[in-house]
């Protein structure tokens, strides 16, 4: 039997997404096993808590290999959890990070399925400046790794596009007195507010925004929130806000629609909403199963270098019926419709 371990936060502001996680990990492994298992073997699941913080996340990565017998990490956590989860390991079993982040991965242990911040920022931006007429923009997010790259990769598109940053805070995790920070966004006049906030901490962010009426006044644009973000947020706080994502439970095409036939056929009618972060789980647990089966071991070194040259079985991203494991799929970007995301185009 081949274990997979999937690591995810059940607390902390990145918990909202544990339910949608584990519910896209299981299926993808009852595929796997549907199909024949992994190098002639049944997989097995591990489920792990990697709790709240980097520590949390390091220890449960070391316990899944040391006291569950993991033969391979697949891991959806935020991006100051990463590195520790890979020091933790010690290249002792493959490791795949699967959500978006910001991008510039040097670590030679760790598998990145997700998208880049430059890969997501630039398409949303690029429509923002030519539809919309976008050139101020004011950048507030948590004070961490994900927010402070996606920044830093924004500062130089905006100006590439001839537009202009007028404003800038990043926040600690737990901060709720928006007050001034409203203020400020109110003062630096900007056609567009980017919020780069973790999971519970988008909702609060992001409905104080639109009881403080600012969301009438001003756009939205992230890619920090998610179905399950717009379902917390409820309609009424949803306006003018624009998301890139390379997954939307409601994007339209072949791999998607299996996906969800699949998805509700095991979990039901009211399964954990699908979503880009939860979806992320699914498609890093099918990653890791092509690389796999194309090197025919679970050498962490060897399946590198199948990136971009194996095949996945199953994804719900993208439109091709053959899916290359490893590569970037396309990127959507979609304005709130209430409780919905509702397609504009794709880059």
């Amino acid at each position: 039997m081949t274990k997979i371990a999937l690591l995810v936060a059940r607390e902390g502001p990145a918990g909202i997404w544990a339910p949608s996680g584990e519910a896209c990990a299981i299926l993808a492994v009852a595929e796997i096993n549907a199909a024949g298992g992994l190098l002639g073997q049944s997989v097995d699941l591990i489920v792990a808590d990697a709790g709240a913080t980097a520590a949390t996340a390091a220890e449960a990565a070391a316990a899944v290999i040391e006291v569950d017998g993991a033969d391979a990490v697949v891991a959806m956590l935020p991006s100051f959890a990463r590195y520790p989860v890979s020091r933790a390991l010690r290249g002792r079993a493959p490791y795949v990070y699967t959500p978006q982040f910001e991008g510039h991965e040097s670590d030679p242990d760790v598998l990145t399925v997700g998208e880049t911040a430059d890969e997501l920022l630039r398409p949303g931006i690029a429509w923002l400046t030519e539809r919309k007429a976008a050139s101020r923009y004011y950048l507030v997010g948590n004070d961490y790794i994900w927010p402070r790259v996606t920044f830093a990769a924004a500062r130089g598109i905006i100006r590439e596009m001839g537009g202009q940053v007028v404003g800038e805070r990043l926040l600690p995790f737990g901060f709720t007195d928006y007050d001034q920070i409203f203020q400020e966004i109110r003062q630096a006049r900007p056609d567009v507010v980017m919020p780069y906030l973790l999971g519970y901490e988008a909702m609060g962010f992001n409905r104080a925004f639109a009881e403080a009426g600012l969301a009438r006044h001003m756009l939205r644009f992230t890619s920090a929130i998610d179905e399950t973000i717009l379902y917390a947020l409820g309609a009424n706080c949803t306006e003018n806000l624009f998301v890139t994502s390379a997954y939307f439970s409601s994007l339209r095409s072949h791999n998607n629609a299996a996906f969800l036939e699949r998805y509700h056929s095991l979990f039901g009618d009211t399964p954990p909403p699908s979503n880009g972060f939860g979806q992320s789980c699914y498609e890093g647990i099918h990653c890791l199963a092509g690389l796999v089966s194309a090197t025919g071991a679970l050498r962490p070194r060897d399946l590198r270098g199948r990136i971009g040259r194996a095949v996945q079985g199953r994804t719900a991203r993208g439109f091709e019926n053959l899916t290359v494991a490893g590569i970037s799929r396309p990127i959507h970007l979609a304005t709130a419709d209430g409780h919905e995301f509702e397609m504009i185009e794709q880059r």
